[in-house]
């Protein structure tokens, strides 16, 4: 699906927490994600930290948004 919506034009970025399936579905930006049933936050952090973290994830997709990239591209997230 994510090569599909690129190949109209659309700029996506696949926020995973399974970054090898992304790889093989050929997603082309690529941002890690915390645990496959916590994608975005740790239940055993705070609230606050958890809000850090979905905050910081959302901040490298955004970013990775505006990067043109001629390969496949995994993106660094400090959780």
């Amino acid at each position: 699906m994510v090569k599909e919506i690129e190949r109209v034009g659309i700029p996506i970025v696949h926020i995973a927490n399974l970054v090898p399936v992304a790889k093989s579905t050929g997603a082309n930006k690529i941002v890690p994600s915390f645990s496959i049933p916590y994608p975005f936050g740790d239940p055993a952090r705070s609230e606050e930290e958890q809000w850090k973290m979905r905050y910081h994830i959302v901040g490298v997709a955004l970013d990775a948004l505006t990067i043109d990239v001629e390969e496949q591209t995994v993106f660094k997230v400090n959780i």
